[in-house]
């Protein structure tokens, strides 16, 4: 419980506070908001926990080894808004609810640029290893119209858990690129996704630890949706009946988005011909974008 405080030190306090939130008036309309905002919150966290030298040094510290691990492939610092929820928040603030819309959720850490293109029906998977699951439906806007060549970026952890950006070799899997058809339709080839830990070699991981809190995030695909006109979509789809789903790390989940992967024996059928000698997974995934102008 934090120390009681005289009304001599509260006043000083305070008088610290409406300084540095004077020191922005001059600041651009959005910037000066956001800036007051950040200092009027972050004083007020100081003051309420009474915070310590030796714990606002231990947080500077922490920000520092998340910039140290951080790379081009793999932020640290979007796994720090991620576990504390800011992410999704975000993501609620910046999309809510339409009837009939896909929901959104979190990008993560590990979305790259320039991922390659295959055809309709390719195999986005590449050379990730993991059972093979087909995975399709239709892009349309919220009226039910299709959204012909929609563009759709796909990326996964393979069986091990891993993104490609994890692997030593430098070779690109489990992530690529395609367009829907003429009628708003996709379909591909990935692996069916399976539970996996986010990166815990970091400052993340001790907090997670230290905290009591799991570093697991339930079986998922992500999927991001652009067309011309519409808002970008940033999603998942999760697997139905994963253990983890109650439990992500970061709070991505959202029942509109568990899916059933159904599993299909070895040597049956596949919708494109493809042979598969092993089990396979099969999965539908309606998506609807929201035009730009909400309509």
């Amino acid at each position: 419980m934090a120390p009681r405080v005289s009304a001599d030190q509260a006043r000083r306090e305070q008088m610290v506070t409406e300084r540095v939130v004077d020191s922005f008036e001059q600041a651009p309309p959005r910037l000066r908001e956001l800036m007051q905002a950040l200092v009027r919150h972050a004083h007020a966290f100081v003051r309420e926990t009474r915070l310590t030298e030796a714990e606002w040094e231990a947080a500077i510290g922490f920000l520092h080894r998340a910039g140290e691990i951080s790379t081009e492939e793999r932020s640290e610092f979007i796994l720090i808004s991620d576990v504390l929820g800011i992410s999704m928040q975000t993501v609620g603030v910046n999309n809510p609810p339409r009837d009939g819309a896909t929901e959104a959720t979190v990008l993560g850490p590990f979305f790259l640029d320039d991922a390659p293109e295959v055809p309709l029906g390719g195999d986005t998977a590449q050379s990730a290893p993991g059972e093979p699951a087909w995975v399709h439906g239709t892009v349309t806007d919220t009226a039910g119209q299709p959204i012909p060549g929609a563009r759709l970026e796909i990326w996964q952890a393979d069986e091990s858990g891993l993104y490609d950006v994890q692997y030593t070799d430098g070779r690109t899997a489990g992530r690529a690129c395609l367009f829907a058809d003429e009628g708003g339709a996709y379909r591909f080839w990935a692996v069916t996704p399976g539970a996996y830990p986010i990166p815990t070699d970091g400052p993340i991981g001790g907090l997670l630890e230290a905290s009591g809190r799991l570093p697991m995030r339930p079986a998922h695909l992500h999927f991001m949706v652009s067309a011309p006109g519409y808002r970008k979509l940033i999603t998942h789809i999760f697997v139905e009946g994963d253990g983890y789903l109650t439990k992500d790390a970061v709070f991505g989940v959202k029942e509109s988005l568990i899916k059933d992967f159904v599993r299909h024996k070895a040597g049956e059928p596949t919708p494109d011909g493809r042979e598969v000698p092993d089990t396979w997974t099969e999965a539908g995934f309606q998506i609807v974008l929201v035009p730009e102008d909400g309509s």
